[in-house]
């Protein structure tokens, strides 16, 4: 069985969106997949070369202004070159992100990040949970506290630093890690008996 290659090609303005990609590396790690962490604000001809490998890549920005930062469109233009060859065609993609207030229009980021995938070709992986926090039996711990389904999404308070991501949030991108991790090895088994 071949192990699944898992990219995750993020930014983070201030080290919130950060947190949750470690969650995400965390949990596909755990469901058995080489992860590697990108950061698209630095990246090299080589990490370039990584996510031309990956099986799946997942998408990570905070939500300024209602999109993905400015860092995140000059690598998703870039990408451009791998579009004209349809170089991430038939790959999986997924998405998280953050922002300060409860919705904040994060469910546009992740939109933003399904038709980039869907410009590339790629098969998206949605979070795959009920929403959390959504009866009187609920709590603010709940996997899928913000009732997102697109992907991981987050809060955090504008006035606080990293260490405040919310444990929920961290954990729900843990899952969404584990999920893309284990829908590819499904696709690679798939493949492979197809070959």
């Amino acid at each position: 069985m071949t192990t699944p290659v898992v990219s995750i090609a993020y930014h983070s303005g201030y080290g919130h969106t950060a947190v949750l990609a470690e969650a995400v590396r965390t949990g596909a790690v755990e469901a058995g997949a080489e992860v590697h962490l990108i950061d698209v604000g630095e990246i090299t001809d080589e990490q370039w070369a990584t996510l031309d490998g990956s099986d799946a890549i997942v998408f990570g920005s905070p939500t300024y202004m209602g999109t993905a930062s400015g860092a995140f469109h000059v690598f998703a233009e870039a990408s451009s070159k791998r579009w004209f060859g349809q170089d991430w065609k038939d790959k999986l993609a997924a998405g998280f992100t953050n922002s300060g207030s409860k919705s904040g229009d994060k469910l546009h980021t992740l939109q933003f990040f399904q038709i980039l995938a869907a410009q590339h070709g790629m098969n998206w992986v949605n979070l795959g949970l009920h929403p959390g926090w959504n009866n009187s039996a609920g709590s603010e711990h709940d996997l899928n506290r913000l009732g997102v389904f697109a992907g991981a999404a987050a809060q955090t308070n504008v006035d606080e630093g990293p260490e405040a991501v919310h444990k929920a949030d961290v954990a729900t991108a843990e899952h969404l890690g584990r999920r893309v991790a284990e829908t590819a090895k499904v696709f690679l088994q798939g493949r492979a008996a197809a070959a």
